[in-house]
């Protein structure tokens, strides 16, 4: 059976030029509609229209200054820091950050609670996200009717075709209903993954402000691949692409957590990169050290100094540039942005290795072509991402774009 792509409509068409606009409006400061036109593309005409829209739906502001105080008044343009607030939760493996934003995503309040990996309960995760939501209102000074929506992040896969479910490998439930987070939160909620969240802010407010085709690397207790191809986010069928840590990086290699033998998670992730330390040096201080962020800030802290470490890096480098090498000749992107706790702490000694071994193993010349940088993005991605998908579910309410998110609760 042949299954024909879905007609675009005019409206669908008008949502994505009005996409465009937020995108090019979102991240700076101010700009001009003329500066807009020649970002996006549009026409002066359609892009005069769009700015108008936004105006009356108070998304976006409008004021009026002559440069250097002299000359015909110039109309600026910016996003409406005052049209509400968003929130933007990250639930991870290892901690839970929880961000309220202006209708800008500048951040105004956060807060941050760790917790012990290896003994999680769902419904203490799930009440301490509805908590430490109500906590970050209080500190910003946020009342109830200002909150456009929330945003959260769960681990694993989260899929949306029968009724929202997370797939978690690392915790002890594998399926939940979030029903009791929706109870607990009284505001608009949207649930994706790390990878959407994190692919989202780089896309708007990251290396995605440069590339239409790009893969978001995070790397952390898991590993995995956000794709943005021709501008948009990449979700798959069933909202579970970018699953790139579990393709095969060696045959009837390490286990893996997800029940497979030799994933690229199994040697890039943090445990993955601990394992390479105890197969180095079975001996050595770090290779017992019980939590991850500490033995990746004791790694990166000990890298210039410590022979094993080093190598223990290097063939992180030579794992991770082989296993970006299928993606970059599977996908092609313009870019492939390093993102995570991991990447962050050990930039400084794996990014120059992992590019020389993309270049070698990538076949023909697509590893000379994609750019390997670290994300721009400051603060916590995901928690941006987050509230970038919130935002974009508001304006769907609103009935200013067409919707395009497929998770929501």
């Amino acid at each position: 059976m042949i299954i024909k792509p879905s007609r675009r409509t005019s409206r669908d068409i008008r949502s994505d030029s009005r996409l465009d606009v937020l995108h090019a409006l979102l991240g700076v400061a101010s700009t001009t509609r003329s500066e807009i036109a020649r970002q996006t593309g549009l026409s002066t005409a359609t892009v005069t229209t769009i700015v108008g829209e936004l105006a009356e739906e108070g998304v976006i502001v409008e004021t009026r200054g002559a440069l250097g105080g002299i000359g015909r008044p110039t109309a600026t343009l910016s996003m409406n820091r005052d049209r509400g607030r968003i929130i933007g939760v990250d639930v991870a493996e290892t901690y839970m950050r929880t961000v309220v934003f202006d209708a800008a995503l500048t951040e105004l309040a956060s807060s941050v609670v760790f917790y012990d990996e290896h003994a999680l309960d769902p419904a203490v995760i799930l009440d301490g996200a509805a908590s430490e939501i109500r906590q970050v209102l209080e500190r910003s000074g946020t009342s109830d009717d200002q909150v456009l929506g929330v945003g959260v992040s769960l681990p694993g896969i989260v899929q949306g075709d029968d009724g929202i479910s997370v797939v978690v490998p690392h915790w002890r439930w594998r399926r939940l209903d979030l029903d009791h987070l929706r109870e607990r939160v009284s505001f608009p909620l949207v649930i994706d993954n790390p990878l959407r969240a994190l692919t989202t802010a780089e896309l708007w407010l990251g290396r995605g402000r440069e590339s239409t085709s790009l893969a978001t690397v995070n790397l952390g207790t898991g590993v995995g691949a956000g794709l943005v191809i021709d501008g948009r986010i990449f979700r798959g069928a069933t909202n579970s692409a970018g699953e790139w840590g579990h393709s095969l990086l060696r045959l009837d290699g390490r286990e893996c957590r997800c029940g497979r033998r030799g994933c690229v998670e199994a040697y890039v992730g943090a445990p993955g990169i601990q394992q390479t330390l105890r197969e180095i040096e079975p001996g050595h201080e770090l290779a017992s050290i019980d939590r991850q962020r500490d033995f990746i800030q004791a790694a990166a802290a000990l890298a210039a100094s410590d022979p094993a470490i080093r190598e223990t890096i290097s063939r992180t480098a030579y794992y991770l540039g082989a296993a970006l090498a299928d993606l970059a000749a599977v996908v092609n992107p313009e870019t492939i942005a390093l993102t995570g706790w991991t990447s962050w702490e050990l930039s400084e000694y794996l990014l120059a290795e992992v590019r020389e071994h993309l270049i070698a193993q990538a076949p023909g010349r697509a590893g000379e072509r994609v750019r390997l940088e670290l994300s721009s993005v400051a603060g916590n991605p995901v928690a941006i991402g987050m509230a970038t998908i919130a935002l974009e579910r508001f304006l769907v309410d609103a009935g200013l774009l067409t919707s395009r998110i497929h998770v929501a609760l």
